[in-house]
């Protein structure tokens, strides 16, 4: 098991200049994580060869493994010509994958900003041709460079476990499993308990995040908070700060025999790089006492 940090977890760096996606992978070195998840918001790479070779070659020469590549992804298209162009979009990002050398990939399915009836059962079974096709053919396109393709429990229609099973299932491909995210399930009002024992058996990479949680009719005010499916408040934690009970879920994990990497995310309200520091040692801990 190895811990590492993704590049979203420090946006507040990378978005005010003071960090560069270089800069990055030192810090991550020099404060105990073994690899770096590259999501790319506060750079890109996919319009930037030159910064893409950067990378790989930065993260090789101090030792921090590029562990995976997280992006949005929509293959729920209004018609065939709009679902091809999604289709070219998402190979070039596999085809960056492949430069980098990362072996693993995250995209999402569907638009992470929907509206309020594209999160009912009924839009996902609706929408579900689409979603199998565009993950084949990703999977597929992949498979050529050794890379595995993941859908990850994110985005508010195919968050919930049940969902993303449904979706692994019928895709059915060796190479395309699930990133598991022990916190998002909470977005759709899941025990993210039930969530993790239920989909770690398709899990490929672990995301630890934490939230606060306030229910839908006390309203905690100002600050950073967003609502679930069902209206309740949660807002980015510190991982070991909030209240997912993640010593139960580090003991599921571990006692499951998965050996793969962690990776921390921090969407917290506190500085990031402090933060960001904290909850690598913070899950170090916490999977030490397990």
């Amino acid at each position: 098991m190895k811990i590492g940090l993704s590049t979203y977890s420090l946006l507040g760096a990378l978005n005010s200049g003071e960090m560069t996606v270089l800069d990055a992978i030192d810090w991550i070195k020099e404060n105990g994580g073994e690899h770096m998840e590259i999501v790319p918001y506060g750079f890109t790479l996919v319009d930037n060869p030159e910064l893409t070779d950067a990378v790989r070659e930065k993260a090789k020469a101090v030792g921090i493994e590029l562990s995976n590549y997280s992006m949005p992804a929509n293959f729920v298209q209004p018609d065939e010509p709009s679902f091809e162009a999604e289709m070219d979009r998402v190979k070039a990002h596999v085809d960056l994958v492949h430069r980098l050398g990362i072996k693993h990939m995250r995209h999402d399915v569907t638009a992470f900003s929907i509206e309020k009836e594209q999160t009912t059962i009924a839009w996902f079974e609706e929408s579900l041709p689409l979603i199998i096709k565009g993950s084949r053919i990703i999977a597929d396109y992949a498979a050529q460079f050794g890379i595995t393709t993941t859908i990850e429990n994110h985005g508010f229609s195919v968050q919930a476990s049940d969902r993303v099973q449904r979706v692994l299932q019928a895709v059915d491909r060796p190479n395309f499993k699930t990133t598991l995210d022990v916190g998002n399930f909470m977005c759709v009002d899941e025990n993210p308990v039930i969530g993790v024992m239920k989909n770690l058996p398709y899990a490929s990479l672990v995301h630890f995040k934490d939230f606060y949680f306030r229910s839908f009719d006390e309203s905690p005010g100002g600050g950073d908070w967003f609502r679930t499916s069902n209206g309740n408040y949660l807002r980015g934690a510190i991982v070991g700060h909030g209240e997912i009970p993640l010593r139960r879920i580090v003991k599921l994990i571990k006692g499951s025999g998965y050996d793969g990497n962690v990776t921390v995310e921090f969407e917290g309200m506190e500085e990031c790089k402090m933060a960001s520091r904290i909850a690598m040692d913070n899950l170090r801990q916490l999977w030490q006492e397990a």
